[in-house]
């Protein structure tokens, strides 16, 4: 794709606040000065707001004030304004019930804070898992020109030798002690080596995964995606990222421009290179609805089905971003995917320029860590698409964290009518239940838990992980981590709290997973299956109140991204009347 820049100089967006010398002029730009600004600054250079996620409470992005620093410098130098904005910061380990039901919330301030307040360009400051997804989404809908920037992982853990993938290992060494393989004092002596210094998680995970969505998209300067939160480089990039937001307002380069279609594409056949988190299927579908754009779960089965996923990274291999980023990070992907015609080379980036020409020359530092097509973890990588009786609307499955002899499996329902059933259940050894059956967990969709909670990757009870047993066949309307693994179906569509038909299995119904010809069945008769569904009625709570009621009214499917119905589409003028 060819961008044609705008002309420059030319009236900006910030200038309806503070140009001229009327009265409403005056009392924006005097109330500004009150913090020492000389009066030069309002002569009609870009104003770019810095949409801050930093919180204590949001410990992933505890750093991004200082880089935050940064940025403003790059800004500077570059002949902008740079305002620094705290915006709405929803954290994957403290927001309860889950932050997930927070990222639409989250995506409405931030809109509101670049359509009511005097900015031509954003830099979006991101890192946790839901703050990438909701300020590009707010980016979007407003669609000024805008670059993000990530914190980055941490760095590795080591416990006693072994290489600590933050949330994976919780996962595993917490089924551990269940299985008595692991005390307890060994597990609390663990967390220490878990998270040893700022940033995100240092799997692949969904903040991982986010943060290579962004650069595969094009909203990343080239690189940004792995360099770790310590490393000195994450703050150049942060400078250099405040210098080109100055230019791409100069050229009016905005997200509807990077955002096309065949970016969509490019970020989906990424997510199956890498291994990436099933949560990029909501996230990138709710924001493909924002830019406007017809993206569709077809389109991550179409797009994926046959891309090798090449990176050895935790929680489908062995290493951590670390050494991602030091065998070349996602640039040799893209570069790889390009080699192999898997890439839309003339997609345009925040750069200005194609997408091949920030990747084709990179070289892959260690052949172990991004591996040849030959030696890939798993042949066809992308997120498995599955349909039939139980989700007609579809679910996902992620192959390259699951177990191959589970990919076709026939197996007797164990079903959980909630997650607090499937807590009040799961360690009772009268649970009839072995390491053939299916575990099925209901309500823990968009509407029913409300938000979507990351459950889907239930524990296995322990007297199967005594056996030594790993894995087994789990399905759900919820998400998961993306630092968890398994043979683990998500996104269960239409979910159980809108009755679809996941809320209608029983106990001992027999389920077929036939992931090959994408199929998910229940063995029961259309008419069984029509009169449970007529005699259906919801159990799960609806909120009376406040944001939470707000939701469950108007979120939509995870099928089409989760995001609420009167928010898909909304791109317009970011620019409002002045009242004063």
């Amino acid at each position: 794709m060819t961008f044609k820049p705008a002309k420059w100089p030319r009236r900006l967006r910030s200038q309806e606040w503070y140009e001229g010398s009327s009265r409403d002029v005056i009392y924006h730009r005097g109330w500004m000065k009150n913090q020492g600004l000389p009066h030069d600054m309002f002569d009609g250079r870009p104003i770019i707001g810095i949409l801050n996620t930093w919180s204590d409470l949001t410990p992933c992005n505890g750093h991004l004030r200082e880089l935050a620093e940064k940025v403003k410098a790059g800004i500077y130098e570059a002949g902008g304004f740079p305002v620094e904005v705290p915006v709405f910061s929803a954290s994957e380990n403290t927001f309860r019930p889950t932050a997930m039901l927070y990222r639409n919330l989250a995506a409405m301030a931030a809109e509101e804070a670049i359509r009511g307040q005097p900015m031509d360009g954003c830099v979006l400051l991101v890192g946790c898992d839901k703050t990438t997804p909701s300020l590009m989404m707010a980016a979007a809908s407003c669609d000024l020109p805008s670059i993000v920037v990530t914190g980055g992982p941490m760095l590795n853990g080591y416990f006693r030798g072994e290489r600590v993938g933050s949330g994976t290992h919780l996962w595993k060494f917490s089924e551990a002690v269940k299985a008595g393989e692991m005390t307890q004092s060994d597990f609390l002596e663990a967390e220490a080596s878990m998270s040893r210094s700022t940033g995100t998680c240092n799997t692949m995970g969904t903040a991982s995964t986010m943060a290579s969505m962004a650069e595969a998209l094009g909203m990343s300067l080239s690189g940004n995606a792995a360099i770790p939160a310590v490393d000195s480089r994450r703050r150049v990039m942060a400078q250099l990222s405040g210098r080109r937001i100055v230019q791409m307002v100069k050229d009016d380069l905005k997200p509807s421009d990077v955002m096309t279609k065949s970016a969509f594409e490019n970020a989906i056949r990424t997510n199956a290179a890498i291994g990436g988190s099933t949560n990029a299927v909501v996230h990138l579908l709710a924001l493909a609805g924002r830019v406007g754009l017809d993206l569709t779960l077809d389109d991550w089965d179409r797009c994926g089905r046959d891309v090798p996923t090449v990176v050895n990274l935790m929680p489908s291999g062995k290493y951590l971003m670390e050494e991602f980023f030091y065998a070349g990070g996602l640039p040799v992907v893209l570069k790889r995917l390009g080699e192999a015609d898997m890439l839309h080379k003339d997609a345009l980036t925040v750069s200005g320029g194609p997408i091949w020409d920030e990747v084709k020359d990179v070289l892959n530092h260690n052949e172990d860590v991004i591996l040849p097509a030959d030696r890939a973890l798993t042949s066809s990588g992308g997120i498995v698409v599955l349909r039939g009786n139980l989700a007609p609307l579809g679910a996902v499955l992620k192959p390259s964290a699951a177990s191959p002899h589970l990919m076709s499996h026939r197996g007797r329902a164990v079903v959980f009518e909630d997650i607090d059933d499937y807590k009040a259940k799961i360690n009772d050894d009268a649970l009839d239940i072995d390491e053939t059956c299916i575990m099925v967990l209901k309500n823990c969709g968009p509407k029913g838990y409300p938000g979507m909670a990351e459950v889907g990757n239930m524990g296995l009870p322990p007297k199967v992980l005594k056996k030594g047993v790993t894995d087994m066949i789990r399905i759900s309307d919820a998400r998961m981590s993306g630092t968890a693994y398994g043979t683990v179906i998500l996104h269960t569509s239409p979910e159980a709290a809108t009755g679809g038909p996941l809320a209608v299995v029983r106990d001992g119904d027999m389920i077929e997973v036939d992931v090959e010809n994408r199929r998910l069945h229940l063995d029961i008769s259309d008419q069984d299956l029509q009169d449970r569904l007529s005699n259906w009625q919801p159990t799960h709570d609806i909120a009376a109140s406040g944001y939470a009621m707000l939701h469950q009214t108007h979120v939509k499917g995870a099928d089409t991204g989760a995001d609420l119905d009167f928010l898909t589409g909304c791109r317009g003028s970011a620019v409002g009347k002045d009242s004063h």
